[in-house]
């Protein structure tokens, strides 16, 4: 018998799917060794039901998980998993975001069926999957140059990894130990997820989890489609600009929307973007619709549950071979990190068309990604990632929050003993850049400065957006102040620019001073 639609038994059943997810991720943090994931929690933990649609996802990273759908599509179709099994991958062009971030899907058998009744997935930032510089983000020529390419492979088979792949896999990573480490936590994450469902099977049966979740599925649907009353019916156009930064290889690329409304349903028509560039700001598919996911969730109330209904009210329409649909060679690992932001700006830009005094500025639209790697005195290699935060954009109800991850991203800093005891690396300075968010009647939240010096040669790479017209403001609110980086081989010597895309070799004793940008300001100073 289907179960009815009590609110409170399925309030009850929002949160028990949203803790497993929660769960997981504590799990993936606390297994973890690499600072990325351990301290910086750069990583997404969510559940799937068997025809592989969201039914929650933990409080993690936006671009993650709005994109880990068509992971899991990729996998389902490549691979006929059984139980025991985990598949991993990371092609940016079968469901993939970029090749750092690792997804690892594993299917839960509840029953006596031939087919998994649910799926756990996870997705990682790794700090090294290869390519020509430590950390795979640093500007590349394809997407070859930026990593290992890995399609939808069996890497857990009936409970025991394929020790071939993970050789084959780990002998193109800069620290392998760590890499094992991470994929291996992974693993145990998704195992944390399979137990927890299974003892909520046995407690309260398949039939039931499977009705629970699909009308919270249905929930989050009307929810989305009584947020839309709100829109008038229409269409808005926005677009924007991302790379083509002074230094950096290929032109400024535009994103155009055209959005429009109508009938209770959006459509997001992307086509007329520019073409994929040389440059590695072209992003796939995947991430753009996970733009469109969280702008989406953030029109809903709070307590909304997560899942596939957020995006049965919408359509989104990429042209394959453009900055936002990349097609393969292209590199993409900007793409993820910096694009996904300016997608995001590109929609709040629409919207504030549709919901004029309602909409916040521009925030920071940067990651603000640094890398750098090497090998200490002993020979061990090292290879480090971390996103810097910026400042949020003022908007109707305040200022701009300071030095925060925002939009896409949802990661924190990682400590100084961290860094200091684990890498040849000296944090100099660590601080606010005051007064560096947009003027206005609600002001934009400060960026961050922060100065490193390294005890050992490195090879460092640099991505970050907004280096050159800082985040836009709204309703005469004025401009937030762009990032930038500079470096000096020596604690004496002259600063030098660094281009917003750039991979350079640093001696030992050199330094780096990174900026990120202020958030725009809103209303008239």
């Amino acid at each position: 018998m289907k179960a009815g639609r009590d609110p409170v038994r399925l309030e009850v059943f929002q949160h028990l799917f949203a803790a497993l997810a929660e769960e997981m991720g504590v799990s993936l943090m606390r297994s973890a060794f690499s600072p990325n994931i351990k301290e910086r929690r750069d990583f997404s933990c969510a559940l799937f039901d068997r025809q592989g649609r969201t039914i929650a996802q933990a409080a993690h990273l936006p671009v993650h998980l709005g994109s880990a759908p068509l992971s899991l599509a990729a996998a389902r179709e490549a691979i006929d998993m059984q139980p025991g099994d985990a598949v991993l991958l990371n092609d940016p062009y079968q469901g993939g975001s970029h090749l750092p971030d690792l997804t690892l899907v594993s299917p839960v058998f509840l029953g006596k069926g031939s087919k998994p009744d649910f799926y756990c997935l996870n997705r990682a930032h790794h700090a090294d999957v290869g390519g020509a510089f430590p950390g795979s983000m640093a500007p590349a020529a394809d997407v070859h140059g930026e990593g290992l390419r890995i399609p939808p492979v069996r890497w857990i088979r009936a409970g025991r990894p394929d020790e071939s792949l993970a050789r084959l896999v780990l002998a193109n990573m800069r620290v392998p130990a760590e890499r094992q480490g991470d994929l291996l936590a992974q693993w145990a994450a998704n195992q944390v997820g399979e137990r927890r469902l299974k003892a909520m099977a046995t407690e309260h049966g398949i039939p039931e989890l499977r009705a629970r979740a699909e009308q919270l599925m249905d929930w989050t649907m009307n929810l989305m489609q009584t947020a839309l009353e709100e829109l008038p019916s229409g269409s808005w156009t926005f677009e924007d600009k991302v790379g083509g930064g002074p230094g950096e290889a290929g032109g400024a690329l535009t994103i155009r929307l055209r959005l429009t409304a109508r009938a209770g349903r959006l459509v997001f028509d992307f086509r007329e973007s520019d073409p994929q560039g040389s440059g590695s700001v072209n992003t796939v598919h995947a991430v753009t619709r996970s733009a469109v996911f969280y702008v989406l969730r953030l029109l809903l109330p709070s307590g909304t549950p997560t899942n596939d209904g957020v995006m049965r009210c919408a359509e989104v329409l990429t042209t394959p071979g453009t900055v936002l649909d990349a097609s393969y060679p292209a590199p993409v690992a900007a793409g993820n990190v910096e694009t996904s932001q300016r997608i995001v700006d590109v929609l709040l830009g629409a919207l504030a068309q549709a919901l004029p005094g309602k909409i916040p500025a521009a925030s920071a639209g940067t990651m603000s990604n640094l890398t750098f790697g090497g090998q200490s005195p002993t020979g061990r290699p090292f290879a480090y990632y971390e996103t810097l935060a910026g400042g949020a954009g003022g908007g109707p109800h305040g200022a701009g929050a300071h030095v925060l991850q925002t939009h896409m991203t949802n990661t924190r800093n990682t400590p100084i003993e961290d860094m200091e005891t684990s890498l040849p690396v000296r944090v100099m300075g660590l601080s606010v850049v005051r007064d560096s968010g947009g003027r206005g009647g609600k002001i934009g939240g400060d960026g961050l400065v922060k100065r490193l010096r390294f005890l050992e040669p490195v090879r460092l790479g640099w991505i970050a957006e907004r280096q050159v017209l800082g985040p836009w403001g709204l309703a005469g609110g004025e401009r937030g102040q762009a990032g930038c980086a500079r470096w000096r081989r020596t604690p004496t010597a002259r600063w030098q620019r660094l281009a917003g895309k750039v991979g350079i070799d640093l001696p030992s004793g050199a330094e780096i001073e990174l900026r990120t940008p202020g958030g725009g300001g809103f209303g008239r100073p």
